[in-house]
């Protein structure tokens, strides 16, 4: 498999020190008010609880290889798509809310501020666009268009 673009879009480290505050905040309370092993086992169930929501919400993958666009667990070969447009925060909030199409396709994360809205050129879909949050929006377009003009086929199932 040839990978021509790859990027997770991992929870940024402020989140993760916010989550470290509330989880001692949460020790700190249940220490007051419970004996010690009560605190100490609540708040290590908080803990696997909190970094599972964390690295499960980080853990979506934009990714370009052999001619197929993955964007979490979505798939779609990049002979079905047409213009990709780099979005900046403004548009990509505006996209993302006042202008939506609610056929569209999107994978957001609020931390990650720039978007790619990228068209769906198979008639055959009633999607009209994609939309994904990309730290790196000028590649992801760039490697799109060069993945159209390869005119890579999909991978064949089975």
């Amino acid at each position: 498999m040839r990978s021509m673009y790859d990027e997770r879009l991992g929870v940024p480290l402020r989140w993760w020190a916010l989550a470290t505050m509330f989880l001692a905040s949460v020790l700190l309370a249940f220490l007051v008010a419970t004996p010690l092993w009560l605190a100490l086992v609540v708040t290590g169930l908080v803990t696997l609880a909190t970094v599972a929501l964390l690295v499960g919400y980080g853990a979506a993958r934009i990714s370009v290889a052999d001619g197929v666009l993955s964007a979490g667990r979505a798939r779609i070969a990049t002979t079905h798509l047409g213009a990709a447009i780099p979005l900046d925060a403004e548009s990509a909030h505006r996209l993302a809310g006042r202008d939506a199409d609610a056929r569209a396709f999107l994978l957001l994360r609020p931390y990650v501020r720039r978007a790619v809205r990228i068209e769906i050129a198979d008639p055959g879909d009633p999607t009209p666009y994609w939309l994904l949050s990309t730290r790196q929006p000028d590649r992801l377009v760039a490697t799109l268009g060069a993945a159209r003009a390869d005119g890579v086929p999909p991978p064949r199932a089975g």
